[in-house]
């Protein structure tokens, strides 16, 4: 028996990443939401960096993803009752998303800097559960859409700002807090909303804030249990938007059938679902006729939380493979010291940096656009870029990460896995690369006044680095300029502008090493397919370290 248990020393493994601070050791984080605005509310972000982080918070992620939803549709007598239950743990990690106020910061704390502060808690909030990010950032993006119809505004506003998360399956008016979802897509259109089925009848003389009957079905309706959703249907003036609460104003439950929960890849917490409008009541929201640009409002705020979620997700699996690989031992060295090894880690590092720079830039141009047309018409062209690209990069840099911790990251007990299954969705949520891509070349067409904003943001990093004046000279430019196959080019320019911005950041803001290692390997010449192939010469080790959370020292 002791020789049995002399095979079984455990020796040579990595403890936990946790119980440390997500927000205090993310310098490219703190940096950039100092530099736009935001440090007013740092002990805000400190606390809660080091709550999603923490031994516990990690154990609540673990249980809401092992123990998924599930859907009730009748009671035992036979009712139907349309309902999705969750385990505690998710309710408990979303409750404190809502006190945190990651879904309202900026309308009730209205000062410069709240939008970079509320990007910074939707980023760090991606930390704890990625699952209830969607109908707290959701709820979030609502507002302004729900602000175009000021009747319903008048009405919901108020609940959605709430820091109350209230559960409980009743009418909004007996609650002390609501969530909003969204219910767009539809079977044969997917993207293509205008391809939707889905019916609109008044039941008087209809139009913006009147109500209506809908009839119809959507094929992804995110978050079903939120108290209220935002859907499209069409009227006899064409297609528009709707404002589809749960209950009835006379307390009756609306009808609002959810027919299966979707089987996901990832985001396993989360809740979708495909549902069906049978006399569905609703109010109009926005203009008759033109419910696609009613609800972009709203799409474009959740765009930059898919961004955000992105960036996130690989900050948090690139800080677990320099924690692995701080304490792992192979052939006598930390794996951490090894050369291949360490240019790996410095190369994610770079890509997690740029995400994160820029995104705190465009959240940023977020908060000024209130008050700045300027910058308002640079956030519309730079979020498209960015969650296009950013999205694209992160399956890369997760699977990168997940390779770091050999076997051990290919197995479910350990976090690598969970967030390699939720690498891809951003992707796909609020816009596929394609609609990304083409959307920013449209901003061009509609705005081209947001095209010069941007590139005058690249531009104020020329003649920091002849590889990044190249770049704009001989990729950049020559895009734009081109008339060849312009639809086909869209994710290149997109790639294009958003390489460029980040360039162009980098050099202003970030430290030389990584400014340096960022255009040697991004911008000059043609970039490697796979991470760890960085150019020699550079300052490997000063990028790691600077990625490299003091957990792991």
């Amino acid at each position: 028996m002791a020789a049995y248990r002399a095979t079984h020393e455990v020796f040579n493994q990595v403890p936990p990443l946790e119980d440390y601070n997500a927000y205090r050791e993310d310098r490219p984080l703190r940096e950039g939401v100092a530099r736009e605005g935001g440090d007013w509310a740092e002990d805000r972000l400190i606390k809660l960096g080091g709550e999603v982080a923490s031994a516990r918070f990690q154990e609540l992620a673990r249980l809401a993803n092992k123990h998924t939803p599930e859907l009730q549709t009748h009671d035992r007598f036979g009712n139907r009752v349309d309902m999705v239950e969750f385990h505690p743990a998710y309710h408990e990690l979303l409750g404190h998303a809502i006190a945190s106020e990651a879904h309202a910061f900026p309308f009730n704390h209205p000062q410069p800097g709240a939008h970079v502060v509320r990007a910074a808690l939707s980023y760090l909030y991606n930390h704890a559960e990625i699952g209830v990010c969607c109908p707290a950032f959701m709820t979030f993006a609502s507002v302004p859409a729900m602000r175009r119809q000021p009747e319903i505004a008048e009405e919901w506003v108020p609940r959605v700002l709430s820091s109350d998360y209230d559960r409980r399956f009743r009418p909004a008016a007996e609650k002390t807090g609501v969530t909003i979802g969204m219910a767009m897509t539809e079977k044969q259109g997917g993207s293509d909303v205008r391809a939707n089925t889905t019916r609109a009848e008044p039941l008087d003389a209809g139009g913006p804030g009147a109500e209506y009957e809908l009839t119809g079905h959507k094929w992804f309706c995110s978050a079903p249990m939120c108290d209220a959703f935002l859907t499209l249907a069409y009227t006899e003036a064409g297609f528009s938007c709707f404002f589809v609460p749960r209950w009835k104003p006379d307390g009756t439950r609306n009808p609002f059938f959810i027919q299966r929960l979707k089987d996901k890849l990832g985001n396993r917490a989360n809740a979708s679902s495909e549902i069906e409008y049978a006399g569905t009541w609703a109010r109009m929201l926005g203009e008759e006729g033109r419910g696609v640009r009613t609800i972009i409002e709203m799409v474009h705020h959740t765009r930059l939380d898919c961004a955000l979620s992105s960036a996130a997700i690989m900050r948090n699996a690139v800080a677990h493979a320099l924690h692995h690989a701080a304490h792992r031992t192979a052939f006598q060295k930390k794996l951490i010291d090894q050369p291949a090894m360490q240019r790996v880690l410095a190369d994610m590092a770079l890509e997690t940096e740029a995400a994160t720079t820029l995104l705190m830039r465009i959240a940023g141009a977020f908060d000024r656009g209130e008050r700045d047309e300027g910058e308002r018409m640079f956030a519309r062209i730079a979020v498209a870029c960015a969650k296009y690209w950013i999205c694209k990069r992160t399956p890369w840099i997760v699977a990168e990460a997940l390779e770091c911790h050999g076997g051990n990251g290919y197995v479910e007990t350990g976090l690598l896995a969970r967030l390699y299954r939720e690498a891809p969705l951003n992707g796909i949520w609020e816009g596929s690369g394609n609609v990304l891509a083409l959307d920013v070349m449209r901003a061009i067409a509609r705005e081209p006044e947001s095209l010069e904003l941007l590139l005058a943001e690249a531009r104020a990093g020329a003649g920091a680095d002849a590889r990044f004046d190249a770049y704009l000279a001989e990729e950049v430019e020559p895009l734009l300029a081109s008339r060849d196959d312009v639809e086909a080019n869209a994710r290149r320019l997109a790639q294009a502008l958003t390489l460029a911005l980040q360039a162009s950041l980098l050099l202003r803001h970030a430290p030389a090493a990584v400014a340096d290692a960022f255009c040697a390997s991004r911008l000059d010449g043609a970039p490697s397919l796979t991470f760890g192939t960085l150019p020699n010469g550079l300052d490997e080790r000063a990028v790691v370290e600077r990625a490299r959370p003091s957990s792991t020292e």
